[in-house]
């Protein structure tokens, strides 16, 4: 904005327009001292950001990256929002998850949630994780169905529940027409999950009779969820979403329900993870692809997309879960800035088991301040016009409609998960992923990086163990460091204390400390205690301090100056001292008496692993 002052002048008047040129040049400069000659192109890709899927983060956008026009919110292609008035009238639909098997302590989360902000209601009925169709009732007692939808959660089969639910608003004198929620039916998602057989015939069913007498229910889900939590990208979760989405119109409408009813009965549900750019352009280009499913179907009005969104579990650690608030948060900003409809936070025990009631509240909390005090329902896709999510959205819509396109070729979602192509496209994706996460190229702040090994651990009462079948599998960012620290634990409560490395720092403070906190950080993260006392070591004190420690390794922490003046005669020392194994903060250079050199980049996993066996720490 320009501030015009009292006598007409621009204040920015006198200040020219800076070019694209000038400031690659000023790019280069400041690569250059930090030793990286790059000109041109090559300055500004140093600063770019590699995403999945073959995007790019590019560090400056301009008018130039120019998008496709992405219309107006509640009109054709939907990009900015499937209502005109977005989630401006009264935020959007705080919907909480609940998994308990105990129809009374259900009924007092439900109640507890709904008298504090929650506004509907999402529940896992039926099987060893949810609560018994039998008591459902119960669960429901007290609650006004007729004002806070239920969405149901009810498994493979899912017709009990359903008919449970549905006497449920007649017992209640509930009209027809007043009753809100969903049924959640997914068969297709059901058989990502459990490597079942993918049965249409009940989603039609229920899909005839919404239409028919409920319009208030939508029968089937849309569940991108199994994707996003067996390692898929964004763009193969949205792929992947599509395929499922057409596979449900074609069954709809061959039972002789038009494009417009069958499309009225969808809901989608997606990931919404702490890169909050991503998930604000996921939702966004969810919704511009459905529109050119429905506008290539017949119907271009149909394609208003009803998106839910879930705070991704992938994303959500079991140490330091206090540091999961952080990352719902951004979440559920990205979910809200994106346009979804609906958002359920998850609460930050959730990886730990059933969470308790502050947990709950904390979970319910992050949407009332984002959009009570935040004030981020009061416009409507707010992140439109930003020439970086416009440009984002563009590029993953692109990248998901691809494969999309190999997903029909191979048959459409159910063949495509029936032959192992889904299965494998994932698997590959979260390989690579997972190289990243033992690299710390992508860190788990608490898990990979600056963990507490002293940290008080968080108990929580168990969630009911569900059977995965033959389903696709469940990770998580932080599976292989807890791995390591699960041993390290082992070691604690076996030995009483745990495995030790002693830090010999080179010189002074000023010329170790960053490596040396490098080193710690990265020991720590295996659950390998550093111990780094005294402060600064030499050839003629190591020795001794290494002793002292109790530590089996040592680690040699300094500048590459002191590394080529000290680190071999250190070295020497600490190995006559009895250090089995001498690491060096840094990568190799004209020194020889480091065993492993660990360094910015270099596979954290698989370092500390092989350290650990080689310690005997099981």
């Amino acid at each position: 904005m320009t501030v015009q002052p009292a006598d007409g002048f621009s204040l920015a008047a006198e200040f020219p327009d800076p070019s694209h040129d000038q400031w690659q040049s000023l790019v280069e400069g400041v690569l250059r001292r930090s030793g990286k000659e790059v000109a041109g192109p090559a300055a500004e890709e140093a600063l770019s950001t590699a995403l999945g899927d073959g995007l790019t983060v590019r560090p400056l956008y301009t008018s130039a990256d120019t998008s496709a026009d992405p219309g107006l919110p509640g009109f054709a292609p939907f990009t900015r929002g499937s209502r005109a008035t977005g989630n401006t009238t009264d935020g959007w639909d705080v919907r909480q998850r609940h998994a308990l098997t105990d129809p009374v302590r259900l009924n007092e989360a439900v109640l507890g949630d709904l008298e504090n902000g929650v506004t509907s209601l999402w529940l896992a009925v039926g099987g060893p994780g949810g609560v018994p169709v039998s008591g459902l009732a119960r669960a429901l007692e007290g609650v006004y169905l007729d004002l806070a939808p239920v969405v149901l959660d009810a498994g493979a089969d899912p017709a009990p529940a359903v008919r449970e639910l549905l006497g449920l608003y007649e017992a209640r004198g509930i009209a027809k027409e007043s009753a809100r929620g969903g049924l959640g039916v997914d068969p297709l998602g059901q058989a990502a999950r459990t490597g079942a057989e993918p049965e249409s015939e009940s989603a039609v069913h229920w899909a005839r009779l919404c239409s028919r007498e409920y319009p208030g229910l939508r029968a089937l889900a849309v569940d991108a969820l199994p994707y996003h939590e067996a390692g898929g990208s964004a763009a193969e979760e949205l792929g992947l979403s599509l395929a499922t989405g057409v596979a449900y119109l074609r069954a709809l409408t061959a039972a002789g329900l038009s494009v417009e009813e069958a499309c009225a009965q969808l809901e989608f549900r997606y990931a919404a993870t702490a890169d909050q750019f991503l998930t604000i352009a996921k939702l966004r280009a969810a919704r511009r692809l459905w529109a050119r499913v429905a506008e290539v179907c017949g119907a271009p009005g149909a394609g208003a997309q009803r998106q839910h969104a879930v705070t991704s579990s992938v994303m959500m650690t079991r140490r330091d879960p206090w540091v999961n608030m952080l990352r719902t948060t951004l979440a559920c900003l990205g979910a809200g800035v994106g346009g979804a409809e609906s958002v359920t936070v998850l609460p930050f025990d959730h990886a730990l088991g059933l969470p308790d009631a502050f947990a709950r509240r904390i979970a319910r909390n992050t949407s009332t301040i984002l959009m009570e005090e935040s004030h981020l329902a009061r416009v409507t896709d707010p992140a439109g016009g930003s020439w970086y999510v416009e440009r984002l959205t563009d590029e993953l819509a692109a990248a998901a409609w691809a494969f999309f396109q190999e997903v029909e070729r191979a048959g459409g979602q159910a063949a495509a998960l029936g032959s192992g192509m889904v299965r494998e496209r994932l698997a590959a994706t979260w390989a690579a992923r997972s190289k990243d996460l033992a690299r710390r190229k992508e860190p788990v702040t608490g898990v990979s990086e600056f963990p507490a090994l002293d940290e008080r651990s968080v108990e929580r009462e168990p969630v009911p163990d569900v059977p995965s079948g033959g389903g696709l599998p469940k990770v998580r960012r932080d599976e292989a460091f807890e791995a390591l620290r699960a041993r390290s634990d082992a070691h604690l409560t076996a030995t009483g204390a745990r495995p030790k490395v002693f830090l010999a720092a080179l010189g002074p403070a000023a010329v170790h400390t960053a490596r040396a906190s490098f080193a710690a950080n990265l020991f720590l993260s295996g659950g390998i205690q550093p111990v780094h006392d005294p402060v600064s070591v030499d050839v003629s004190t190591a020795a001794a301090a290494f002793t002292a420690s109790g530590a089996r390794i040592a680690c040699l922490c300094s500048s590459d100056t002191l590394y080529a003046e000290q680190a071999d005669a250190v070295a020497s020392a600490l190995r006559a001292a009895g250090a089995e194994r001498i690491f060096l903060a840094g990568r190799p250079g004209e020194y020889t008496g480091a065993d492993v050199h660990v360094f910015a980049g270099c596979d954290v996993v698989a370092v500390l692993s092989s350290e650990l066996d080689r310690m005997g720490v099981a």
